[in-house]
């Protein structure tokens, strides 16, 4: 199991994957979109695993502001929060080809038990 965290800040969110991942002694990755710029291949897996109009944090008056919020044009998105990931709604938990937004404990639940 390789997890991967992207966050932007601790939220709330970003706090309980962690917790959820220590309490279980997982090892993870914390990777801060703020320093760790992502590449079109993650963007492009975030975009098919849950929907490139999902990964826009439309409770981000900065993400609002832009046309990024009110377009479907998946292309464009992806182009918008490669060059300004603080767009995106986080946390992003990635477990090699599977990918989870927000809290989801229920799906971390399944990769553990998958081991």
């Amino acid at each position: 199991m390789n997890i991967i965290i992207y966050a932007l800040k601790k939220n709330f969110d970003t706090q309980k994957a962690e917790r959820f991942f220590k309490e279980r002694r997982i090892p993870y990755q914390l990777l801060d979109l703020k320093k760790h710029r992502l590449g079109q291949k993650e963007l492009a897996l975030f975009a098919r695993r849950l929907g490139a109009q999902n990964l826009v944090d439309r409770g981000n008056g900065d993400a609002l502001s832009h046309p990024v919020a009110h377009t479907d044009d998946a292309a464009y998105i992806l182009e918008c929060l490669a060059e300004n990931p603080r767009f995106l709604r986080t946390p992003i938990v990635r477990n090699g080809e599977q990918v989870t937004l927000g809290a989801d404990e229920a799906v971390w639940a399944e990769w553990v038990q998958k081991g």
